[in-house]
């Protein structure tokens, strides 16, 4: 029963985000790609507002509803996927060039692909002469993609957004709400988490990524902070809060929809975009699977481990997850470049422009091991303004 949900998941997270960053025009690849995210958060929305409902069924036996209703989306998602047009890339890989070229005038809209063509065509050259990526992925020049490839998926579990989400029922009954009123918060939550969702996709091309990244994190960070002393006054350290007023836990439910929505707009959405559009093409598959992987075994541990902690932690909980989030802002300002507006077969110029990891990514080697652009006789002289304005930001941490 397990196998079932988890393998569907892990396949969904792993191509998803890849075949977005793919076929999205660069301009728009931040917004077309949270729409990945947007679609998870209604589902998580629709199940809140389902399990609210089926709680309320005589005899117990809601909860079969509730667990037999994933047959659903998974249907959908099923059917769906058999309909869909393959990448440009995926194309090119498979040797089928006119295929390509007709397909990506239709998804740019543009008669003269040319240029983006035989980028796309030379790094599958590329790719090809890579007997083994996995192996590949450790050589010295990939160091900074193995490290967003482990890292960002390693914090974004610990911003204790699943204690959250997963957990929001039993939280908000151990605050004091009625176990209706606390499924009600949960679907509240839910809420929030879609709306918020949706400001992420308007200002992620227009705001940038470490814009949003920072922004999230501070807000997150105050509100676990708020949050763990409002529960710590209440609360103490036995566990007994006596009779909990109505807008005392208001304004901790309050809060933590604050929480939620600083994660929504950042490292819920950007979690998955940024480790999507940083990967060369002869690394993506295996870089992408890594980051899935660690996704996936965080969600994991912190899912088994986390009725333990609030039980022995209590309010410490949320200070807990409060130092991560200051450990992964700090990482994020100091080592994750910009790469909004940036095409993703021409990513390799934001590590050798960045202050850090310049000192990882030869001269001459654009992430995929050549110069992106060289194919063409016309280069990419419409890309150096934009690769200006990332050199500037890349090379002082100080500028986002």
């Amino acid at each position: 029963m397990t196998f079932g949900p988890c393998t569907f998941k892990s396949t969904d997270n792993d191509a998803v985000p890849l075949y977005l960053s793919e076929m999205a025009p660069y301009k728009y690849r931040g917004a077309l790609n949270i729409g990945f995210q947007l679609s998870i958060t209604i589902g998580i929305l629709v199940a809140e507002v389902l399990n609210y409902f089926f709680a309320k069924i005589k005899g117990g036996w809601g909860w079969r509803l509730s667990l037999g209703g994933a047959v659903v989306p998974a249907l959908i998602i099923t059917l769906g996927s058999l309909v869909l047009p393959d990448t440009p890339n995926s194309m090119i890989e498979r040797g089928q060039h006119e295929e390509a070229k007709t397909k990506l005038r239709r998804i740019r809209g543009v008669d003269d692909v040319s240029q983006e063509f035989d980028d796309l065509v030379a790094a599958s050259k590329e790719s090809q002469s890579i007997e083994h990526p996995w192996r590949n992925l450790l050589r010295r020049k990939y160091r900074p993609h193995l490290t967003m490839a482990i890292m960002i998926p390693f914090f974004q579990q610990l911003t204790g957004i699943n204690v959250i989400m997963f957990y929001a029922p039993v939280l908000f009954n151990t605050i004091g709400f009625t176990t209706d009123a606390s499924l009600m918060s949960a679907v509240v939550t839910g809420s929030v988490n879609v709306a918020a969702t949706l400001v992420s996709i308007y200002g992620v091309d227009r705001w940038g990524r470490r814009f949003l990244f920072l922004e999230g994190g501070t807000q997150m960070l105050i509100c676990q902070a708020v949050v763990a002393a409002c529960i710590g006054a209440k609360f103490g350290v036995d566990g007994t809060p006596g009779e909990l007023p109505k807008w005392y836990a208001i304004v901790v439910v309050t809060f933590i929809c604050i929480y939620v929505a600083g994660f929504a707009w950042s490292w819920g959405p950007l979690g998955w975009l940024v480790p999507s559009e940083i990967f060369p093409l002869e690394i993506r598959s295996a870089a992408q699977s890594i980051t899935v992987s660690v996704n996936m075994i965080f969600t994991f541990i912190i899912a088994q481990i986390f009725l333990t902690m609030l039980c022995h932690l209590k309010f410490g909980l949320f200070l807990v997850f409060a130092f991560f989030v200051v450990v992964m802002s700090i990482f994020v300002y100091i080592f994750l470049p910009e790469t909004k507006g940036i095409p993703i077969e021409e990513m390799g110029q934001v590590w050798r422009s960045h202050w850090y990891w310049s000192r990882f990514v030869e001269d001459g080697e654009y992430g995929n091991g050549l110069e992106m652009g060289k194919s063409s006789n016309q280069g990419t002289k419409h890309l150096y303004g934009s690769f200006e304005v990332v050199k500037k930001r890349s090379l002082n941490p100080l500028t986002s």
